[in-house]
């Protein structure tokens, strides 16, 4: 089964850059399969990352980054793959 995990933040006003460099840097361990990051409007921050695993494995996940870098609370979603 694959299970993608969804991590996303927005930053704090002007602190997108910062964020971003933020969530690139953390090191998962073990590291995933897969992992993708994306940016989008309002400095907001998105990290997938793809694993092989049942859905409520304990995996590791991004932690919060520190509050100051913040605008909200990270937002986290998981996923299982539904087609094949």
């Amino acid at each position: 089964m694959t299970v993608a995990l969804m991590w996303e933040a927005r930053a704090a006003d002007g602190r997108g850059a910062e964020l971003l460099e933020w969530a690139r840097a953390r090191i998962l361990d073990p590291a995933p399969p897969r992992r993708e990051t994306f940016t989008a409007p309002a400095d907001r921050v998105l990290v997938v990352t793809w694993w092989d695993a049942p859905y409520d494995a304990d995996l590791p996940e991004l932690p919060d980054p520190p509050r100051e870098l913040l605008h909200r609370p990270v937002h986290r979603w998981r996923f299982e793959r539904a087609d094949g």
